[in-house]
Parts: C-alpha cells; structure tokens; sequence
C-alpha cells in the first residue's frame, strides 16, 4: 500500500487523493488520468486533494513563487521535485536557510501544497523519532518549519529517513508484540541558521541559501496563494513531463560518478532534458555538495583545526592525546572550553571519524594505525593528497602505466627491474613514555628490502618493482633471507 506515489509493472501512479480515488498514471511514453489505478493508496487525515494537471505548461511557471538566488538554484529545486514524483528513493533532504524575511516558510509550504497538500503542511519537528516516523507513514513529503537546530538523534533519524530506515516500539498492551514503523521519504528544512552542521546529514542534502526580500518587493500572501492555485494544474503537468522523460532516459543515463545519493543524481539527470541542456543537473549538484563541504568544515571546530594544522605539512602522526593537544592549541582557550569540543582522546576519534568523509574531498586522510612495540599505542595518521587522483568515495584511482624511465642505477637480479624502497617511520607508542619532554618526532630512516625469495616476477610484470632482490649463493648452495 502506497501514500501519494506508487508504482505498479514499471508505471508510475501519482493519488490525486479527490472522491473519485483518480490517480495520474506515467510511463515513459506519457502521463493520462485513471479512474482505477492498479495500486492500492492509503490516505490518511489531513491529506489533501491535488488538483487535475494541464499540459502544456512550463517549469518557468514555478519559479515567481520560490525565492531562488539563481539558475542553479532553481534547478536543484525542481531535480528534488521530480525525485518526489520517484516511489523509491533515497530522496535528498531539501535545506532551506536565510534570515527573516526570506520567505522561508512560503517556499517549503508552496513545494508541499504542489507535491502531497496536506491541511498541516509545516510542523514542528518532532521531540522523539517515533514521532517523526509516525509522521512519515502518513504522508509522502515532510517539511518542517524554523528549526534553530538538529540534535545528534534528529540528524540520524533525518538520515534514515533520506536512504530508507525504521523504528520499533513495543506495542501497547504487549510485552512481546512490537509495532514497526520504515519509512524513506522527502523532506523540507528551513531555519534562519545553517542547521545541517553534520557531515552525514549534509552529504544526503541539498542546501539553498535564500535572500531577505526588499519591502518595496513584498507582496500579500493571498495574493500569491491565488496565482499559485491558477498555475498548478500547469506546474504539476511540467513536472509529470519530467517524469515521463526520466523513465525513458533513465536506463541509458550515465554520471562521471557516483555520488552518495546516487539514485537521486540519476534520475534528476535523466529527467533533465525536459527542460535543460543534458548535464546541468550534474553542474549544479556537484557545486552544491561542495558548498555544503566548506560549510560543514567551517562549522565544525575539530575539522577546521585538523584543517589548519595540515595546512603547511603533508603528514602528522601520533596518538590522540597528542593530537587533542595539538587541535587545542591551534583552536584557542575559548573553543577549547566549548561544549561542542572533545573532552578526550575518545571523544577525538569519534568527531574524527565523522569528519573524515569531508576532510577526504579537501584532500585531507585520516588513518587509525597501530604503533610497534611491545605495547603499542593506537596512532592516528593525517596526510594531504591531491584531490584529482581521489574517486567521489575518497578511495585513490589507479594511475596509468608510464613508460620505462633512464636505466635505473641498482637493479633486482631476479627480473632487471629496481629494487623496491622502503621507509619505515617510527614513533614513541608507549602510552607511559615520559611526556616532560613533549612528543616525540618520528624519525625516517630509509632501507632496501633485502630478502632472496622469489617473486615469480615475469615480463608482463614491467614497471613494477620487485619486493625481493637476490643474495649470493651459500656455499652448501641454500638461499639465505635477510631482513
């Protein structure tokens, strides 16, 4: 049973929620209204009916009701629109953030009443997340009005919510039975503040930033809710044009990569050519995640810190306790002495663990390494790399084969080829070494791995050094290992 959007046999059904229980049926050939959809729609109280779409329109039609800044903007409202129109997500939160009088609340309630109307269409975010996927399994697109702040359980219920998730309670009157509650579904945020700070929450949205609106442009409320009325019909025909244009396109659609909404990035591109040249939808996301990667660094004082402390090295190494007290310094008394700064080495690896994934697209890696010796202590790694030889998930692409170089001055008398090099870093890791005298720093030493077993090295292996270079011969003709 679906709510507003299903789908049945590759074909889209839109619930019109009017007394004739119509829907909108879409395929990639085109949208019709039926009388008897082949799915099942539950509607639950508040629902309201959305009107008969037009054709004809076009998608310009919406944008004098949506404070946009720009192109790119509008754009990326109408991608998250279409994702709506999507039974299956995941669905990109839409993340609306500017300071009074930006018509912050009109813009959510405007994409609410266009794609699931509801007699409540802006709430208050719910105080439990029981409550917030209650919410969910009663309607299609949520939106949530004047947020000041996510909590950390807000954060990552919104999460499941974007990419699919669920709660259990116990059932009332039960001491075994539980009721289930899964749900993925779209959602609005506004707030005067940026109130995506998190880095998972903010890799699964889409952020607009919305300018105040001149008085001498303001116009009534009523007045824009008239010529809204008179345009849905034509807006709603657009964006079922969309629909049909992302069915058929969708199985060919391509990306140069796949982003952490991947689902939504595909269709949103394969949609786009009903209105657009083929790769703006691309353009804009992209330069949107990026935005949302500075923001949320700029937001968060242990990520800014590790920023600044590798920005005139290209590696740090040493435990967590050396670390906080490095990201102490550079931080200051003050945001030392914030809430929202760890309190010790725990609660380091834990922001840093959360940092990691957006510290990675500024070109900044993040290891947890175990040290030597007989009681080693857990180490973290920081090093800087070029951003371009990064994949979208941070992973490093393998480089092309280059060709032969001059002839190389010491080579492995197993294949010719150049003995391979090794570093090995060291560091103090006893955590009960003597701190009076401060960290300790690692000491580089180079050294030729010296060992006779074979490699099984042939000539398709060219270019690759070999990890053994041979010893002379014993005299009772055994191989010695030197290592």
């Amino acid at each position: 049973m679906f709510v507003r959007v299903g789908e049945h046999e590759g074909r889209i059904y839109l619930d019109l929620a009017n007394t004739a229980w119509q829907a909108v049926e879409v395929d990639s050939t085109g949208w019709r209204i039926v009388d008897t959809p082949p799915v099942r729609f539950r509607r639950a109280p508040g629902m309201k009916p959305l009107p008969i779409p037009e054709r004809g329109g076009s998608i310009e039609t919406l944008r004098p009701f949506l404070n946009v800044q720009s192109e790119a903007d509008f754009v990326l409202v109408v991608a998250w629109a279409l994702a709506c129109l999507r039974p299956k997500g995941p669905y990109p939160l839409l993340v609306l953030s500017g300071e009074q009088g930006s018509a912050k609340s009109t813009f959510s309630a405007i994409l609410r009443a266009l794609l699931d109307p509801n007699s409540a269409p802006l709430r208050a975010l719910p105080r439990e997340d029981r409550d917030l996927f209650i919410a969910a399994t009663n309607g299609h697109v949520l939106a949530f009005d004047n947020l000041s702040g996510l909590s950390s359980w807000v954060s990552d219920t919104l999460c499941r919510l974007a990419t699919g998730g669920g709660f259990a309670v116990r059932a009332l009157y039960s001491d075994q039975e539980e009721v289930l509650f899964k749900a993925m579904r779209p959602v609005i945020l506004n707030g005067i503040e940026d109130v995506v700070t998190r880095a998972d929450l903010a890799d699964r949205a889409i952020v607009l930033q919305l300018a105040a609106i001149p008085e001498d442009k303001r116009r009534p409320e009523a007045e824009i809710w008239a010529e809204f009325e008179r345009a849905r019909p034509l807006i709603l025909g657009a964006l079922l044009d969309g629909v049909v244009e992302g069915l058929r396109r969708l199985p060919t659609t391509r990306l140069p990569r796949l982003p952490r909404m991947a689902d939504f990035a595909l269709w949103a591109s394969a949609s786009e050519t009903a209105f657009w040249p083929e790769g703006t939808v691309w353009a804009v996301y992209e330069s949107n995640r990026q935005e949302a990667v500075e923001s949320v660094i700029e937001a968060d004082p242990v990520a800014t810190a590790v920023r600044a402390l590798m920005a005139d090295r290209t590696e740090w190494v040493g435990t967590a306790t050396d670390l906080l007290a490095e990201l102490t310094r550079i931080a200051g008394e003050r945001a030392a002495k914030a809430k929202t700064w760890p309190d010790g080495p725990r609660a380091l690896s834990g922001r840093l663990k959360r940092a990691a994934t957006f510290l990675r697209k500024v070109g900044i890696e993040i290891d947890h390494v175990k040290g030597k010796g007989k009681s080693p202590a857990r180490l973290i790694h920081l090093a800087t790399q070029a951003t371009a030889g990064l994949t979208d998930s941070g992973a490093q692409r393998p480089s092309e084969p280059s060709e032969p170089s001059a002839p190389l001055t010491k080579l492995n008398g197993i294949n010719g080829f150049e003995a391979l090099t090794r570093r090995t870093v060291e560091t103090a890791s006893d955590a009960n070494a003597d701190d009076r005298r401060g960290p300790m720093p690692p000491t580089v030493r180079r050294k030729l791995l010296e060992t006779q077993a074979a490699d099984g090295s042939d000539g398709a292996d060219a270019n690759i050094p070999a990890a053994s270079e041979p010893e002379e011969e014993t005299a009772a003709g055994g191989w010695r290992m030197t290592l």
